[in-house]
């Protein structure tokens, strides 16, 4: 009932340039749960979350495939909005749509199971589930990734544009996602 009202909402309409399509994927059997900020455009065309570059690099972070990745009853994905909010002026997604966290995320996350863990995708993610414990920036955050796992493990958005972040940081190919595709490995194997 929950889901479906989610699916049907319409608080964003008004203050949205298309209407509004909801995508989440989440199941009481899911152990682990990805959380990002909000779908792109391209998931709002397709519903279905990461089904975009950003998605194939986060599947490569995490060592599973595309229908591993999809598997409702393991993988839970729901982001800050369910929405995709649009463009600013220069073309950049915008913030996640805040009615729909305030109207949604309590209810849904206290419906769901505690996940053995979730992956916090950018910055906004951080900040929603770690409330008051994120490092000064996304960065720092993700670079203190030991703090918080295996609860949580912050991540950088799987975007095109952070590559630069990623060459500049090479500890997070040597030392997090290691620890990334293990932690995946085995709660899949649960």
């Amino acid at each position: 009932d929950l889901l479906s009202q989610i699916r049907s909402c319409r608080i964003c309409a008004p203050r949205l340039p298309h209407t509004p399509r909801p995508v989440l994927h989440v199941s009481p059997t899911a152990k682990l749960c990805i959380v990002s900020q909000a779908p792109g455009i391209r998931v709002h065309e397709t519903g279905l979350s990461f089904n975009d570059a950003s998605g194939d690099r986060l599947r490569d972070w995490m060592g599973i495939d595309r229908a591993t990745f999809y598997d409702e009853s393991r993988i839970a994905i729901a982001a800050i909005a369910f929405c995709f909010p649009g463009y600013n002026a220069q073309g950049h997604d915008l913030p996640p749509r805040k009615e729909c966290a305030a109207a949604w995320r309590a209810r849904l996350f206290a419906a769901l199971p505690e996940f053995k863990t979730t992956l916090l995708v950018g910055s906004h993610a951080q900040a929603w589930h770690l409330r008051g414990r994120t490092k000064e920036g996304m960065h720092d955050t993700v670079r203190a990734w030991r703090d918080y796992a295996p609860r949580y493990i912050p991540l950088p958005h799987p975007s095109w544009r952070n590559s630069g972040w990623l060459k500049k940081n090479p500890w997070f190919a040597e030392e997090l996602l290691p620890y990334l595709r293990r932690r995946v490995r085995r709660l899949l194997s649960e």
